[in-house]
Formats: C-alpha cells, sequence, structure tokens
C-alpha cells in the first residue's frame, strides 16, 4: 500500500492494502478502496463511496456519498477475467453512480475522459468509451461497449441500447431510449429516439463559426431527402469545405454494426 503523506484518510475508511494514494487525496468516513485502486493527486472519494477492482481516477476527480466504482460487470458472460476502469481528471461523479469494469470480449477496459459531470444515480457499463466533457444527467444509463464522444449530453432517464455510438456534440432528450447510432452534434428526442434536428445551442455556445452551422444545416437537409449512407458517400465523394461537415460524414461512413437515427 503507498499512501502519500499529504492524503488525508478518515478513521473509518477502509483503505485495502496495495492501494496507491496520491498527494491530497482525501477519503471520506466509510468509503471504502480496494486493492488495486489508483487515485491520482486531488481525487476526493467521500463518505461510503466503494472504489474497487483495477480502478484508477485522475487527478481532481470526486466521488461523491454512495457510487459504485470498479466492480465487476453486469454481463452473464464475464467469468472474472482481469479487466479494468479508468477513469480521467476532474470528473464530478455524483451519489449512486455506477461504472463497471470491461469484459475480455470488449477489449478489457471501460474508459471515461476528462471533466464530465455524471448526476445521481446514472450507469456506465462495462467496455464503454466516454469522451471528455460528457454529461450523464439523473438516472441515464449507457449499456455495455457503446461509445459516447466529447461533449454529449444525454437526458435523465434516458437510456443507450449497447454498442451505439452517440456523436460529439450531440444532445439526447430527457427519457429517451436511443438504439441506433447519432450524428456528430444531433439532436435526439421522443421516448423511442428519433433524430430532431441539430444541437443548434450547443454549437452556439462552444462558438462555431456561423459558416459552419449553415453547412452543417445544409448536410442535415441532404440527408433528410434521400438513402442517409448513400447521400453521406455521395457527399463524402464530392468533398466538403467544412470540418464539421467531414465529421459527420465520416462518423456516418466509419465502422459500425448498428443504423442510425435517421431524420424524421
Amino acid at each position: 500500500m503507498a499512501i502519500h503523506s499529504s492524503a488525508e484518510i478518515h478513521s473509518s475508511a477502509v483503505v485495502e492494502p496495495g492501494a496507491v494514494i496520491g498527494p491530497d487525496c482525501r477519503i471520506g468516513p466509510f468509503a471504502l478502496i480496494g486493492p488495486e485502486v489508483r487515485l491520482a493527486a486531488g481525487v476526493e472519494v467521500k463518505s461510503h463511496a466503494v472504489v474497487t477492482g483495477q480502478t484508477e481516477i485522475g487527478e481532481g476527480t470526486v466521488v461523491f456519498p454512495f457510487a459504485v466504482l470498479g466492480e465487476v460487470p453486469q454481463d452473464l458472460k464475464f467469468k472474472g477475467e482481469t479487466t479494468r476502469l479508468v477513469i480521467g481528471a476532474r470528473n464530478r461523479i455524483r451519489e449512486h453512480v455506477t461504472m463497471n469494469t470491461g469484459t475480455a470480449g470488449g477489449g478489457g477496459v471501460t474508459r471515461v475522459g476528462d471533466d464530465g459531470l455524471f448526476m445521481a444515480g446514472c450507469h456506465v457499463a462495462h467496455d464503454c468509451q466516454i469522451g471528455d466533457r460528457v454529461i450523464l444527467v439523473n438516472g441515464s444509463a449507457v449499456a455495455g461497449h457503446c461509445v459516447i464522444e466529447d461533449d454529449v449530453i444525454v437526458g435523465g432517464m434516458s437510456g443507450i441500447h449497447q454498442w451505439v455510438r452517440i456523436g460529439r456534440g450531440a444532445i439526447i432528450g430527457a427519457v429517451t431510449m436511443v438504439t441506433a447510432d447519432v450524428i456528430p452534434h444531433g439532436l435526439v428526442q421522443g421516448p423511442r429516439g428519433s433524430l430532431d434536428g441539430l444541437n443548434l445551442v450547443g454549437l452556439k455556445r462552444r462558438g462555431v463559426d456561423k459558416a459552419e452551422i449553415a453547412a452543417l444545416r445544409d448536410l442535415y437537409m441532404a440527408l433528410s431527402e434521400g438513402n442517409f449512407r448513400e447521400t453521406a458517400r455521395r457527399l463524402a465523394d464530392e468533398g466538403a469545405d467544412s470540418n464539421y461537415v467531414r465529421e459527420v460524414l465520416d462518423f456516418i461512413l466509419g465502422p459500425s454494426d448498428r443504423s442510425f437515427l435517421t431524420p424524421r
């Protein structure tokens, strides 16, 4: 066990032998830190939280009470193999959040980026790849093997089906079930999620140039009028001046086992 001298650990917390606790970490009352856990500088684990398994947490992340990080996957195919959970820096992981380690069949690593906000009661399943600045709102659940790119917001009580990809900057409305891939900067809403436009508010907040937004609007209209993949392939062959348009086209034409949510 390696505990930095500047770490503060409550007398009722359990830090098992083998854990690595970095500088300025704080471990609250009745928290449990497993023997294969590594906490970087400035991580705070509040009271009654559990961090276990082969779990790494990046600097400045805060884990709130009753969160459980690094437990084994909720997957009947899991047979106890050694897998990991890697969480980046400066995340806020709120009460009752669960994040599981990976599986051998999914690459072995569940990975969470930097600067995310994971609100109370949300779930990140095995082998998910979560980008930077992602927000999962209360009670949302991301099933196994999903890819959630940077700057995505998933609304409260929403569910993301296994193997789904959600492109950068997309937003998912509350109480929505997403069963197919979502293009970057897309807007999805409705109980059985459908693509209902672009995340214009998010684009404007990030200061995206008006010409780029206009190009994305034109792309969305073109994708609405014909076969989704064939239109994307034709537009890619023609070339695009907009970086944002190329990003969407590359996403559509990239490898995926699932279909896409298409414009209504």
